[in-house]
């Protein structure tokens, strides 16, 4: 695959960057028109498919803002992976849903970026903990979680749960015929998980505040 990009290109290509981490979108073909000082929405979309055939970056057909900058493309920029923080997860009781806070796009640490489990996943979003629920797991009030969505969750995951309460972060047991979410602080309650009503939003996979700590 061809990787050479040229000035005109690698500036469409940050320019995307800079709308997703300060705004948390990429930029519509309005907003490149006037930033490039092109004039008209094809010129914007031939450097759109320029760089999409190069690798740089990925689209959905079909979807506005829906362009995402590839490894190639972070590579090309010197960037490491973004991920977006959706919100506030609780460490005690559940609650209002994250999925509703405004969210935004942070820049993955080298270290963690290149971590084999991050990069063969696709989606992860942040997430920080509010309460004490976890202490006993390394997990405190205000740490930001990096949290990979899946389907499947094995005993033992730590795991962001919803129900009609919100949202939380506990322990995923499941023992003979019980399953529950588990604090990591003796002075919570197991929370037993009724199907239907308990639903998984992912799983942690590093406590992003306690790198280098």
């Amino acid at each position: 695959m061809k990787t050479n990009i040229t000035e005109k290109q690698k500036r469409v290509l940050t320019l995307i960057y800079e709308s997703i981490v300060s705004s948390g979108f990429p930029p519509t073909l309005a907003d490149l028109k006037e930033l490039l000082n092109l004039s008209s929405n094809q010129a914007v979309l031939n450097y759109l498919v320029a760089l999409e055939k190069q690798g740089f970056i990925k689209r959905e057909e079909g979807q506005a803002r829906s362009i995402r900058i590839s490894p190639l493309g972070l590579k090309i920029l010197n960037k490491q992976r973004l991920a977006p923080v959706v919100g506030i997860v609780a460490a005690g009781p559940c609650i209002e849903s994250f999925t509703e806070t405004n969210f935004k796009w942070v820049e993955l640490p080298a270290g963690i970026a290149e971590n084999e489990i991050i990069k063969k996943t696709e989606d992860v979003f942040i997430v920080q903990v509010r309460g004490d629920s976890m202490i006993n797991a390394g997990i405190d009030n205000s740490d930001m979680l990096l949290v990979k969505k899946t389907k499947e969750f094995k005993s033992g995951d730590i795991v962001v749960a919803r129900n009609n309460g919100g949202v939380t972060v506990k322990r995923f047991i499941a023992e003979g015929g019980k399953r529950y979410l588990k604090p990591e602080n003796p002075i919570y309650q197991n929370i037993p998980i009724i199907p239907g009503e308990v639903f998984f939003e992912g799983q942690v996979i590093i406590n992003l505040s306690k790198i280098n700590k």
